[in-house]
């Protein structure tokens, strides 16, 4: 599974654990990222763990979740789900959650911006992005009308010409890591699904893409883009 990420290189990635995989020293003290190398809310907490520079400080822990293995639900999060943290004794989930608590509970490089209008813009673009992603998927899964994918995408490029610069505020945040997986995989889907090229008449998502693809902090958590869109394919069904 490692081996099908891009720029793994750089780091030499462990591979998932499955139902017949022993659990790691659970509670010793050690932080660890518990992801998967295909589920793109685990990227989130993924990239802002690289962009940090904590890769030494958060040790990554990659579950199998077509073949999970009992202690995960039972001993670390019964949530069952990725991405987790275990820190401090303690093990913490949901992905937008854990991209706050990472910035503030971590050495490295602020994702979160100082200026005021800038942090509320941040926190209305989170809250959105649960729809945005719904928007998309729900629209491919029903066959439902494709003005629906449009509105969103028109939403994300009137989102980047807020602030000056390549990303939804300005310099590269949290933001961007939140919304980096799911639009890398529309873009992948929509162009296999629908020949779509979101980034046709959106010049501001087109060089946020660009922009994007330079950070190797998301750069190393890619994976083999016709495994991705065969995974998203098979899991929801889409033709």
């Amino acid at each position: 599974m490692a081996a099908a990420t891009v720029g793994y290189a750089s780091e030499e990635l462990p591979p998932a654990l499955t139902s017949s995989s022993d659990p790691p020293a659970l509670f010793d003290g050690t932080t660890r990222l518990y992801i998967c190398y295909v589920c793109p809310f685990a990227q989130r907490t993924w990239i802002a763990r690289n962009y940090k520079g904590l890769k030494d400080k958060i040790k990554l822990v990659p579950i199998d979740l077509q073949n999970r293995p009992a202690w995960y639900k039972e001993k670390v999060y019964s949530g069952n789900k990725v991405p987790s943290l275990e820190h401090n004794n303690e093990v913490r989930g949901e992905s937008l959650d854990l991209l706050k608590y990472i910035d503030e509970n971590f050495e490295g490089p602020s994702l979160t911006p100082n200026d005021p209008e800038k942090k509320k813009f941040a926190e209305e673009l989170l809250a959105y992005s649960d729809s945005f992603n719904s928007a998309v998927y729900g629209t491919l899964v029903a066959k439902g009308d494709f003005t629906e994918i449009e509105t969103a995408f028109n939403k994300i490029e009137e989102a980047l010409s807020k602030f000056e610069g390549p990303f939804f505020l300005g310099e590269f945040s949290l933001v961007d890591i939140a919304y980096a997986p799911f639009i890398e995989r529309f873009h992948l889907l929509l162009a296999d699904v629908k020949n779509c090229d979101i980034t046709k008449g959106r010049p501001k998502l087109a060089l946020w893409i660009e922009e994007l693809n330079k950070i190797d902090a998301y750069a190393q958590t890619r994976y083999d883009p016709q495994e991705l869109v065969a995974n998203i394919k098979k899991r929801f069904g889409i033709a």
